[in-house]
């Protein structure tokens, strides 16, 4: 009877977890350093220092927590937290809405110059932002929308990338499931509707938790858009914090990591949804 030779030692996935492990301690690194100084106070901030999480300096002797407290009151976080979220929330959904109904339109309706009307809007993606900026304020101008809620929101919410991930996923959905629904005397609006979406959980949830990170993330536009505390969102807010509060650096983190912490708490969340998406969405094809 022959025996089973044994499996030799894979040295290559060895050193690729390795490789894995240390960019994961790079890239948690400066977050670990964020939280570290946001807990501490002025005077070790300045005296007790460390690029190392492994030394005594690297943390703080005495968690400071009432630093969070003063940077949202110092710097008005809570206002400019509460326009953050109502500016992210609304531009999520307008997002979700205007791609899922363009991604159905591009995949499952027939109509003339589809095929080129989709080039195009692809050949968008290869236009750097920036180039938009003054096209955008001058319409928004033209409008009346500067310091606006529809200044902040609406130039954004027609993504050809967010299209292009739902009319991918789409055009995986088998045409006899739309065409069960029209013998049943179902339009296009309700077959997309009953049919499509209960399907498109997944990537509706991944675009809407991109349009929402984005918008939370954005600076130079509400920079340009927004004048008073008004509209102005938490990005905004923590720059012009990071400018006036000097030499307080247990602050300015402090401030940095109430930005940041309902992106990270939303990704814990939607991770699922978001990496499900991405295998089922056929961005590879």
């Amino acid at each position: 009877m022959a025996t089973r030779p044994r499996s030799p030692f894979r040295w290559g996935r060895l050193v690729l977890f390795a490789v894995l492990l240390a960019g994961a301690g790079i890239t948690i690194l400066p977050f670990l350093f964020m939280i570290s100084t946001s807990l501490k106070t002025l005077a070790e901030t300045l005296t007790r220092i460390s690029p190392s999480p492994f030394s005594p300096d690297f943390w703080p002797r005495t968690p400071q927590w009432s630093n969070y407290r003063d940077a949202w009151k110092v710097a008005s976080f809570g206002i400019f937290f509460k326009n953050s979220v109502i500016i992210a929330v609304t531009t999520m959904v307008e997002t979700v809405v205007i791609s899922a109904l363009s991604a159905y339109a591009f995949s499952k309706i027939r109509f003339a110059g589809r095929e080129i009307l989709f080039t195009i809007l692809l050949s968008t993606l290869i236009i750097p932002e920036t180039v938009y900026l003054i096209p955008n304020v001058i319409i928004v101008s033209s409008f009346g929308w500067m310091n606006t809620l529809a200044g902040l929101t609406l130039p954004f919410v027609a993504s050809a990338f967010f299209i292009f991930l739902l009319r991918q996923f789409f055009n995986q959905v088998p045409n006899e499931l739309l065409e069960v629904s029209r013998i049943d005397g179902a339009g296009h609006l309700r077959s997309f509707r009953s049919v499509m979406l209960p399907l498109s959980k997944a990537p509706l949830f991944t675009v809407a938790f991109l349009s929402f990170i984005g918008s939370w993330n954005a600076l130079q536009w509400p920079l340009v858009v927004t004048q008073g505390s008004k509209w102005r969102p938490l990005t905004v807010g923590l720059t012009m914090f990071i400018t006036e509060a000097g030499p307080e650096m247990q602050l300015r983190m402090a401030g940095a990591v109430i930005a940041i912490a309902p992106v990270i708490l939303l990704y814990f969340v939607a991770q699922k949804q978001f990496t499900e998406a991405i295998t089922r969405s056929g961005i590879k094809a």
